[in-house]
């Protein structure tokens, strides 16, 4: 895929002082990945493209489209046909909450970032399955033995995040599926953990991720996995003339496309489909999940040492080496978490405030100097120096 965005755009004349990556501080990944240089390339390349509208230009643009999915068959193992390319996260799980009917309940931890609760609770009124909120099992977003518990006889799916937001829990994806059984479906909000770590893509039946945090690939262009093996279970609900196989037949609805591409609603964005697909061949290229995700539990392992010494309580510090993603959360007893996120910022530090924690969220280009600042900015909290000056000479009253 680069090569065709080497060809598309021309020589690559930007010097390497054109880009500027985060700073060594950054610690947000989890919020907002900046944009890497493939995607910066491709983003520029496509856009160029873009602009002309030449016919030949138009075709590379759709190749690279194309390319973009293929790349995404690589990273999630699957086959071409069962992968789309849906605008957001949150649109593609809209897209599998439209594709669902009932009866049936959806399980789904009530402690979910809000784009994981509301598709199901808003298709629950529009025919879709019931949905069931689960409380959490301790600090464990979801577990083997909570999934147990809750698996009556009317539940269809379950839908939960391979990360949590806040904790950094690394759900246990390939024994939820177990528990669940192939008659059940595993929906998979993966955005908080693919490109950070390996995820047991192999067990979601459907999964959905966008490219903006650890893929660093911005906006505008989300993965929209559906196994072949539940392709039948899902209707194309929000599929339309872009998901059927002729789109200007002379009646309508026509058949619709074979895979995931039956429930896309129109063409992609271009520019960021490239930008994404150009993301994902550099992931892969430097080792995939595997390599990034060493090198990012081992930075992140390395900043809640630095925080632990300073006196911090870590959020779920009882995680084992593979339990916990790219995320560590931290609050500081005795100090307002306000003036520990601004102390941060001041020196430096990018983090996320949630409520009275600190969110800790490194990448492969985390430097070790990262860990320094923390320590240092921490340290000014729990150690304040105070300057003492000398008394003023008291004067002789006349």
């Amino acid at each position: 895929m680069n090569d065709q965005i080497s060809a598309a755009s021309g020589p690559d004349t930007s010097g390497p002082g054109s880009f500027q990556g985060p700073a060594a501080g950054y610690l947000d990944y989890a919020r907002v990945g900046p944009l890497s240089r493939p995607a910066t390339a491709a983003l520029a390349a496509t856009t160029e493209l873009a602009a002309r509208v030449d016919p030949a230009d138009l075709d590379r643009l759709f190749d690279l489209s194309d390319a973009a999915q293929t790349s995404a068959a690589r990273l999630l193992c699957a086959r071409r046909h069962e992968i789309a390319l849906a605008p957001s996260t949150s649109n593609g799980l809209f897209t599998v909450a439209a594709a669902l009917n009932g009866p049936g309940t959806l399980l789904v931890p009530r402690d979910e970032f809000p784009a994981n609760l509301y598709p199901w609770l808003r298709f629950a009124t529009r025919g879709g399955p019931a949905v069931r909120l689960v409380e959490p099992d301790g600090q464990r977003h979801i577990t083997p033995d909570l999934l147990r518990r809750h698996l009556t006889p009317d539940v269809t799916a379950l839908a939960v995040s391979a990360v949590d937001s806040l904790t950094g829990h690394l759900a246990p994806l390939a024994e939820l599926k177990e528990i669940l059984g192939p008659d059940r479906l595993l929906i998979v909000d993966a955005i908080q953990g693919l490109g950070a770590v390996p995820l047991e893509t192999d067990a979601a039946d459907v999964l959905v991720s966008g490219g903006q945090k650890w893929l660093r690939a911005g906006w505008g262009a989300a993965l929209l996995l559906i196994r072949d093996r539940c392709a039948e279970r899902l209707a194309p609900g929000l599929g339309g003339w872009a998901g059927v196989a002729e789109p200007f037949a002379l009646r309508h609805p026509a058949e619709p496309l074979p895979g995931a591409a039956a429930h896309l609603a129109t063409n992609p964005d271009f520019p960021a489909a490239a930008a994404l697909g150009a993301a994902i061949d550099a992931l892969l290229d430097r080792g995939g999940p595997v390599v990034g995700g060493a090198r990012i539990r081992a930075t992140l392992a390395h900043l809640l040492d630095r925080a632990r010494q300073a006196g911090a309580e870590v959020l779920l510090d009882g995680l084992g080496p593979h339990e916990r993603a790219g995320i560590g959360t931290f609050r500081l007893p005795g100090h307002d978490p306000v003036t520990v996120h601004r102390t941060l910022e001041a020196a430096g530090l990018i983090t996320t405030r949630r409520d009275e924690w600190i969110r800790l969220s490194p990448h492969t280009s985390t430097p070790d100097a990262a860990a320094d600042l923390l320590a240092e900015a921490l340290r000014t909290l729990t150690h304040p120096t105070t300057t003492h000056y000398a008394q003023e000479p008291t004067c002789p009253t006349n």
